[in-house]
């Protein structure tokens, strides 16, 4: 086939979304697919020398408070262009930006089926930003675009049934996968937690992620505070950046600051962790749960999204109640209670994503796919 994909987010951006869009895109392609990727313009070409992704990139602009993410402008005529010159069979609108909907619009003028990921709930973000005011007329503009697709795909069977009962339509799940090579207990790093300043015996306790208000990171550091004073000598070790960490860092100097991480050091710094601490309640699935998982850490986080789905409390992480957060830091802190107990999550915790792997997961998108295009010819 020859698929569409719209996002307003993607590499070299470091998101959840943007990673799992790209994962998307060479698992079609390496299915034998055509894939032409829209996007806003931001850092250099991503498939230079792949025949089988092409990219147009358009306008954007930076999202306000979220410094390095932008959207993209309405593109419409850019992309009757593009689409014209690869005449698309169907269509994967991942964000629900003003490109997005440029996209949607298009889709419908030239009857190309279409399917959008819901990836992000902008509704909460909105609350976090300050404008909670917005959060039902932001979910009833979801609610719109997503319905004027042919189907809805989303991660997990909880997050359909909320759609299904807010009134989503045609809502379909789509686990995700995780690089089990990449993501690899294997890459365990003394040396690298020699650097944090963490002993032998002692224990890194683990965030990684987009350093933003909607993270909920207070509670992160509310949990470590009750695991140092239980267990001595423990460091909280933050991978990642964003708008909230400069008063973060302000606020705990002793704390590890290691920035962005990417690729095999971004492995590394998973595997080096003991225990990783993910209290967000704004997800709709949680990527990096997956990625600690696979790298060999027990995770600690609330009981939804692909924490909810994969985290067998006790066996590989401890799982709290959705907005308890006196449970969640008794839940860390029972986490690192015994040492033989934390070792044997360790082990769990990787059995327990071993078999989700990327190529699965992309055959299973592109079967949706061509499911769209083979109905919409029937109907024809």
């Amino acid at each position: 086939m020859r698929i569409a994909v719209v996002t307003e987010t993607y590499p070299p951006e470091v998101n959840g979304v943007a990673a799992t869009v790209r994962h998307f895109v060479d698992g079609l392609a390496a299915l034998g697919h055509e894939v032409l990727v829209t996007r806003p313009r931001q850092g250099p070409p991503q498939h230079e020398g792949d025949t089988r992704v092409r990219e147009t990139t358009v306008a954007g602009a930076g999202i306000p408070r979220y410094p390095g993410l932008r959207f993209g402008l309405p593109s419409g005529r850019l992309l009757r262009r593009a689409w014209d010159a690869f005449r698309p069979d169907v269509a994967y609108l991942a964000t629900e930006g003003p490109l997005g909907w440029s996209a949607l619009r298009l889709a419908r003028a030239l009857e190309i089926p279409t399917a959008s990921g819901f990836h992000t709930r902008f509704d909460d973000f909105v609350a976090h930003y300050g404008f909670r005011f917005l959060t039902p007329i932001v979910f009833a503009m979801l609610r719109r675009f997503h319905n004027g697709t042919d189907t809805t795909l989303v991660p997990t069977e909880e997050l359909r049934a909320f759609l299904d009962r807010s009134r989503f339509l045609r809502v379909a799940r789509l686990e995700r996968g995780v690089d089990t090579q990449r993501f690899d207990p294997a890459r365990r790093d003394a040396e690298l937690r020699r650097a944090w300043g963490v002993a032998d015996n002692e224990l890194a306790v683990l965030h990684v992620g987009r350093l933003a208000p909607e993270k909920n990171l207070a509670l992160v550091v509310r949990a470590f505070d009750a695991i140092a004073a239980a267990r001595p000598g423990a460091r909280l070790v933050w991978v990642g950046d964003g708008p909230a960490r400069p008063a973060l860092e302000r606020g705990h100097p002793d704390h590890v600051w290691c920035g962005m991480q990417r690729g095999e050091a971004l492995a590394r710094h998973y595997a080096s962790g003991d225990v990783f601490l993910f209290p967000s309640e704004t997800e709709t699935f949680g990527n990096v749960t997956l990625e600690a998982l696979a790298s060999g850490v027990p995770v600690v986080a609330y009981d939804y999204g692909a924490a909810g789905e994969y985290v067998r409390d006790r066996r590989n992480g401890r799982l709290a109640p959705l907005g308890d957060a006196a449970a969640f830091v008794a839940a860390s802190v029972d986490a690192v209670a015994d040492a033989d107990a934390l070792t044997a999550m360790r082990t769990g915790a990787r059995s327990a994503v071993a078999h989700l792997s990327q190529g699965a997961v992309a055959q299973r998108l592109a079967a949706l796919l061509t499911s769209l295009v083979e109905t919409r010819r029937n109907v024809a």
